[in-house]
C-alpha cells in the first residue's frame, strides 16, 4: 500500500491579549523554542512537508520562524477573526492542493507530539473522513463536547451551545481534527454560523459529515498533548510538563540527574550515556555533552559542546561557540565566552577566558582574565600548550602565549611571548616602613569623627 501524503494547516492567527505583550503569543517560547515552532516540528516528524500556516495581518515573523524548521511552509492571511473554520479556509488553496490526509493543529500547543498527529491519521486510512482528538475531563465545563453514538462521532457540541444532558458528557474536544483531503472542502463550505457566537466552528464539520452518512472518528489523546496556552500562568505550566518530558528523555537515554526536578533543559539538549547532572543546572539552547561528563550545581550552558570526561562547576557559566575538550576542568565562578579548552585544560577559579583558544594541560590560575574587549572590537588570545598561568594574570588581547610558558602571579601581559619563556608584566613592590599603620591610625579618627557628628 502506498504511503499516505500528510498536509497540516496550522492555525496562528490568534493574538493572545491575555499574554500582555508586544509578542505574538504563538512566538512566545517553551524550553527556549517558539510554541509554534514545536507544533511545526512535530508536524515534520510525523511526515509532512506541506504545512500551510495561517496567521492574523502583518506576522511574517510568525510564518519565519516556522520556515525555519519546515523551510517549504507556505503562509496565508486570516484577516476577520470569524471562527476556526473560517481561519481554516483562508489556506483554501493549501487544502484544494492536499491529496490524501489533513490535520488541522493550533499554534498555541506547544506539547502535541509527532505520535499524536500519526494515530489521528489511523481511522482515515480505515474510511474514516473527520478524526477528532479527545480527552476525557475531569471537569468538562468550558470544553466542546463529543457526542457519539456507538462507535461513531455524531458532533462536538461547544460548551455555550451545549443542553443539559450533553453538558455532563466528559469527552471533550482537544481541538486538532484530521481529515480526508477528498471530503475536506466539501465539508468545511457547509459549515454556518448559527450559534452563540455568531463564528464558524470547525467542530461543526463532524456533524455536517455525520448527517450525510460520512464515518466520523475520536481519538483519545493525553490532555497535555492538546493543552492550549492563552495565559502567562497556562505557558508556565505547559513549560512544566516540557520540562518532565525532557528530563525524563535524558534519563531514560542513561543521563544521571541528581535533582531531576531542578534541572532545566532546552528543546535541544543533548546529554550522552553517564552524563552527571548535580542540582540546579540549566542548559541553554544549542549544548551538547558527551559521555562521562560531571555538570556541577548551579552551572548554566548555552551554545556548547562538552567533551567526555570534563568537569563543569559549581557555579560555571559556559557561553555559546565555546568548545570544552576532554577531561578539562572548569570550576566555581569560571566563565567561558566563545573560547575552545583543549584536553585536560584546569581554569578551576574565577576567571573569565573569552575568545580565546587554550592549548592542551595549560593551567589557569585564579583571578585570570581574558581582555578581549577594546570598547569598540572583540580581539583574540591564543595560549599554547602546557602553559602555568599563575594567580590574578591580566592577558591584554590580540595576544599569543606559546608553549610551556610560566606567566608569573600579578602580572598583566600586553605582547607576545614565545615558547619556554618565564613572563612578568607586573610594577615594582615598593615598601614604605610605618606608613601603613599611620594610615590606618588616620583613618580611624576620620570614621570616629563622622560618626560623633552624626554622619
Amino acid at each position: 500500500m502506498p504511503a499516505r501524503n500528510l498536509s497540516i494547516i496550522l492555525l496562528a492567527a490568534g493574538e493572545g491579549t491575555r499574554m500582555k505583550s508586544m509578542r505574538p503569543k504563538v512566538l512566545h517560547e517553551v524550553a527556549h523554542r517558539p510554541m509554534v515552532v514545536h507544533v511545526a516540528a512535530a508536524a515534520h516528524e510525523a511526515g509532512s512537508d506541506a504545512l500551510a500556516i495561517v496567521v492574523g495581518p502583518g506576522r511574517e515573523d510568525v510564518v519565519a520562524a516556522v520556515r525555519a524548521v519546515v523551510p517549504g511552509a507556505t503562509g496565508f492571511t486570516q484577516y476577520d477573526r470569524l471562527g476556526t473554520a473560517h481561519a481554516v479556509l483562508a489556506a483554501r488553496a493549501a487544502i484544494a492542493a492536499a491529496s490524501d490526509d489533513i490535520i488541522i493543529a493550533f499554534g498555541d500547543t506547544p506539547l502535541v507530539t509527532a505520535d499524536t498527529f500519526r494515530r489521528l491519521r489511523t481511522p482515515l486510512a480505515a474510511g474514516a473522513v473527520a478524526v477528532v482528538a479527545a480527552f476525557e475531563a475531569a471537569n468538562p465545563t468550558g470544553y466542546g463536547r463529543v457526542l457519539r453514538e456507538g462507535d461513531r462521532v455524531v458532533a462536538v457540541r461547544e460548551d455555550k451551545d451545549a443542553n443539559p444532558q450533553e453538558k455532563r458528557v466528559t469527552l471533550c474536544n482537544g481541538g486538532l481534527m484530521a481529515l480526508a483531503a477528498s471530503q475536506a472542502l466539501p465539508l468545511l463550505d457547509a459549515i454556518g454560523n448559527a450559534n452563540a457566537k455568531g463564528e464558524y466552528y470547525l467542530t461543526d464539520v463532524v456533524e455536517i459529515a455525520a448527517q450525510r452518512g460520512l464515518r466520523v472518528a475520536a481519538v483519545t489523546v493525553d490532555e497535555a498533548d492538546i493543552m492550549g496556552v492563552n495565559s502567562r500562568a497556562q505557558l508556565a505550566d505547559a513549560e512544566a510538563v516540557m520540562q518532565r518530558r525532557l528530563r525524563s528523555a535524558a534519563m531514560e537515554e542513561g543521563a544521571t540527574l541528581v535533582a531531576p526536578e531542578t534541572v532545566f533543559f532546552a528543546h535541544d539538549t543533548r546529554l550522552s550515556a553517564d552524563t552527571w547532572v548535580g542540582p540546579h543546572v540549566v542548559f541553554g539552547p544549542g549544548v551538547s555533552i558527551e559521555t562521562g561528563v560531571e555538570i556541577h550545581a548551579f552551572s548554566h550552558l548555552a551554545g556548547c559542546t562538552v567533551a567526555r570526561g570534563a568537569r563543569i562547576g559549581p557555579f560555571a557559566r559556559i557561553r555559546p561557540k565555546s568548545r570544552i575538550g576532554a577531561d578539562v576542568h572548569v570550576g566555581n565562578f569560571v566563565e567561558v565566552n566563545r573560547t575552545a579548552l583543549q584536553t585536560k585544560v584546569e581554569a578551576n577559579h574565577l576567571a573569565y577566558l573569552g575568545d580565546a583558544t587554550i592549548g592542551e594541560g595549560t593551567n589557569v590560575g585564579a583571578g585570570t582574565i581574558t581582555c578581549n574587549f577594546d570598547g569598540a572590537d572583540k580581539h583574540p588570545t591564543v595560549i599554547g600548550k602546557h602553559v602555568f598561568v599563575g594567580s590574578n594574570v591580566t592577558l591584554v588581547a590580540p595576544l599569543k602565549i606559546g608553549d610551556e610558558v610560566l606567566i608569573a602571579a600579578g602580572s598583566t601581559v600586553t605582547a607576545d611571548v614565545p615558547d619556554s619563556a618565564m613572563v612578568f608584566g607586573r610594577a615594582q613592590q615598593v615598601v614604605k616602613p610605618e606608613r601603613g599603620k599611620a594610615r590606618i591610625r588616620d583613618n580611624r579618627i576620620k570614621r570616629a569623627a563622622r560618626k560623633a557628628k552624626g554622619g
